[in-house]
């Protein structure tokens, strides 16, 4: 693992990234992590977060990328529920967490120190590389949001050898990798897709240039006097790189670019058109989910030649669509989606056994997505059955939200969900029953849900309902309240 890393203009050589995430898992090791431990990582993008990573799969232990605009309560929750044995947090990020409760986990500070943390960087440079061969494997512990109201952790069993080199094969078809590659990620690696990327562009080895955020026109310079070859992108960077103005757009020579990767969330018809008639044929798009890891490739021709589609399934998956008693569908009826990727290791979920139980069906697993299989076997995504939104590629569970607005007095009942948006994909909206005598205001209850929660997880629109729509059991009927927003849609996500 040797790449040339860089990051605000400046070169990380191979060799000294190596040194660098071999320090870091000695001093990793010194603090106690061991096999099936787990670090977690609350960092912007840069070359430090990545030799963590390394450092701590080194170790077979899981890294825990924790999301940056979280605020204490939702962080204060994921270093409890993953029981991490060391916290690494940017001095900069830690200053925003008031009362934030460690226990006696260790903590360091990146970028700085901070009062009761030492710096990270001191802590690496003063030990000596690790000497021990690495352990088996086991990846990321990320959170997906749970439709309970609180995140679920995912814990991934140890690879095998086998599934090591198919992992591989599969990040080389996804991304389109090759060693003498010149890859861009700038969307932040707390995200399963982007965090896997740059891991995978370092095993790899070429060129990997970070970013700590994306820019639309920087991206294109970047493109242009770097003459990058490869990125990550996702379809919100697709719409803003668009709205550039035409001149700006014309300044710059992208012919250099080979694959772009996409997933996260559906990229509209519309705009993967668009990318492919300014920047040719080099935009692919993925399926997958954070447990199920990818599942179909859909390259730039197949995309003119199927718009809407996600793809025939990647080398060695099984793709079926069943109905909800189990039983196969036919091509052209809509089902849950069912896969098989034997790629990866297993999954569970940290204390919710339940869960993990529920998505099964004979060996066959559903993260809740509605489609169907056309006649020369390629996927499309029609709907969600569950309640999750995907906003700019970021995944946010409805319940978690409506729970901190159950506790917003004054409210009797809420609904959020996802309506249509065109930079995002979806945004949220909140339905929102008052108490009998009881007057809100729609900027108020926004107020309620951003001063307790990441910036991203506010409803956009809140509407205020006297009675909120219910079925006969007594839930709230949400495709009532979401169904005026989408009318008119060929796809509902």
């Amino acid at each position: 693992m040797r790449p040339t890393l860089v990051f605000q203009g400046q070169a990380l050589a191979p060799d000294v990234f190596e040194q660098r995430w071999q320090r870091s898992a000695a001093a990793l090791q010194a603090a106690g992590v061991g096999d099936g431990d787990v670090v977690a990582l609350m960092m912007h993008n840069s070359p430090e977060l990545l030799e963590l990573m390394v450092a701590t799969r080194h170790l077979g232990a899981q890294w825990c990328p924790i999301n940056w605009h979280y605020k204490t309560d939702e962080v204060q929750y994921i270093l409890r529920d993953c029981a991490a044995k060391v916290f690494i947090v940017d001095v900069a990020l830690g200053a925003g967490l008031p009362g934030l409760q460690v226990g006696t986990m260790r903590v360091f500070a990146s970028r700085g120190e901070a009062s009761g943390a030492p710096g990270w960087q001191a802590q690496r440079d003063g030990t000596e590389p690790i000497a021990t061969p690495p352990a088996p494997a086991r990846g990321a512990m990320l959170y997906t949001s749970g439709t309970t109201g609180r995140p679920k952790g995912i814990v991934r069993a140890a690879s095998t050898p086998q599934q090591q080199q198919a992992a591989g094969e599969v990040r080389r078809l996804g991304y389109g990798f090759t060693p003498d590659m010149r890859a861009l990620v700038s969307a932040p690696m707390y995200h399963s897709a982007p965090n896997s990327y740059a891991l995978g562009a370092a095993q790899e080895g070429g060129t990997l240039f970070v970013e700590d955020r994306f820019d639309a026109e920087r991206t294109l310079q970047l493109i242009d006097e770097q003459r990058l070859t490869h990125a990550y992108l996702v379809p919100t960077m697709y719409v803003r790189m668009l709205a550039l103005p035409a001149a700006v757009r014309a300044r710059y020579d992208l012919s250099s670019m080979q694959f772009v990767a996409s997933t996260g969330s559906p990229c509209p018809p519309e705009v993967k058109r668009a990318m492919i008639d300014w920047w040719g044929p080099v935009i692919n798009e993925c399926y997958g989910s954070s447990e199920l890891g990818y599942m179909t490739l859909l390259t730039a021709a197949q995309a003119l030649r199927k718009p809407g589609s996600a793809g025939p399934a990647l080398p060695g998956v099984t793709l079926k669509i069943l109905d909800d008693d189990g039983h196969e569908l036919p091509a052209g009826q809509a089902g849950l989606i069912y896969v098989s990727q034997p790629a990866f290791a297993d999954f569970s979920y940290v204390g919710n056994a339940e869960a993990r139980q529920r998505m099964e069906v004979r060996g066959l697993k559903t993260m809740g997505d509605v489609g169907y299989l056309d006649d020369e076997g390629f996927l499309f995504i029609v709907d969600r059955k569950a309640d999750m939104v995907i906003s700019g590629g970021v995944n946010i569970y409805p319940a978690e939200i409506e729970a901190v607005l159950h506790g917003m007095p004054g409210v009797a009942d809420c609904a959020v969900f996802g309506i249509p948006d065109h930079e995002f994909g979806e945004a949220l909206a909140a339905a929102v029953q008052p108490q009998p005598g009881v007057v809100l205001a729609p900027e108020a209850v926004r107020d309620w849900v951003h001063q307790r929660m990441a910036g991203y997880k506010v409803p956009r629109i809140v509407t205020l309902h006297d009675i909120l729509p219910r079925e006969d059991t007594g839930k709230i009927f949400k495709r009532k309240l979401r169904e005026p927003y989408w009318e008119g849609r060929a796809r509902r996500v």
